[in-house]
């Protein structure tokens, strides 16, 4: 489901480092060719120009990269070029940081991957910052956050789509009692939304939706300002509707007086590659307006054509 626009022939990753090479010399840069490769180019792909661009050139692209670009479109163009789970390790890393902290990034990072990305997440992040994921975000957060969040991005999830229709309607009810007695983070509901799989968790919760009356994200809004219930809310829609969950975000950070650029570039370049072509049809569905128009809208210069190569736009 990408979007990505990956040419019939692509060149080999020596022509593409020998581009971006003459794309940063001379007077001023050539930021349209750079956007032209790295934009279509996969990850397969990027990571092989990364490595003959060093081997060529004795210099990683990406430092090439930050020393020619600035601001939106820097942080669009190096995110992309990142191999997938060294980019979530990153944002993971920055979501850590007092002055870039972000609860959100972690939940979004820990339930739209899969198993084995959430894996291969934190296996980059013990490579490049000499710790484990699960400590940093253990001492960043605290109470009921640090009750939550550990065990998400600890999690291996089954991948299957096998699902236990008894146990289900059992963890319907549980999940109904203990929202029924204000209990969000007790320990039950922390571990069905933590370890049960996707398919598991969605047939527990299409039950609890038929046998209660209201979908449980519903039920979760008792207190609109509660931060830990938005957090929570925040996970299952990961878990379960991750395009209605990257709509939202999308919606919000162009909506704002003055853009979210961040967490807009953080969108796009993380799902360009994976269900883009959903998250879309979500937009336009919900917003009577295409992603395109809207990006094209709210931004401009070398990020926004980034961006639409990124979402795989035609002209706007």
């Amino acid at each position: 489901m990408a979007t990505l626009k990956v040419p019939a022939h692509v060149p080999a990753p020596s022509e593409d480092a020998e581009q971006l090479r003459k794309a940063f010399e001379g007077w001023g840069t050539n930021e349209q060719l750079i956007i032209d490769i790295l934009a279509h180019r996969n990850a397969v792909q990027r990571n092989l120009i990364r490595k003959t661009y060093h081997e060529a050139y004795g210099k990683d692209l990406l430092k090439s990269l930050d020393e020619e670009l600035t601001s939106d479109f820097e942080r669009a163009v190096v995110l992309f070029t990142l191999d997938p789970a060294e980019r979530d390790a990153y944002l993971a890393n920055e979501s850590t940081k007092r002055l870039t902290s972000s609860n959100w990034v972690i939940v979004e990072i820990a339930c739209t991957r899969s198993s084995h990305e959430l894996f291969n997440v934190r296996k980059a992040y013990h490579a490049r910052y000499k710790k484990s994921l699960e400590e940093d975000v253990a001492h960043h957060t605290k109470g009921d956050y640090r009750k939550l969040l550990v065990p998400l991005v600890s999690a291996f999830r089954y991948e299957g789509e096998e699902v236990n229709l008894t146990l289900a309607k059992s963890e319907a009810k549980i999940l109904r009692d203990k929202i029924s007695e204000k209990e969000y983070s007790d320990e039950e509901v922390i571990r069905i939304v933590t370890t049960r799989s996707k398919a598991q968790l969605n047939a527990t919760l299409n039950h609890y939706n038929n046998a209660f009356g209201n979908a449980i994200n519903k039920d979760l809004k008792a207190d609109a300002d509660d931060e830990f219930l938005k957090l929570l809310r925040a996970a299952i829609k990961c878990l379960t509707v991750p395009e209605k969950y990257f709509e939202k975000v999308l919606r919000q950070a162009i909506n704002k007086t003055g853009t979210d650029e961040w967490a807009l570039t953080r969108v796009v370049t993380t799902r360009a590659e994976v269900d883009m072509v959903r998250i879309k049809e979500e937009y336009q569905r919900r917003n009577s307006l295409t992603l395109e128009k809207a990006i094209a809208g709210d931004t401009s210069g070398d990020y926004e054509k980034m961006l639409l190569a990124l979402i795989g736009a035609g002209d706007v």
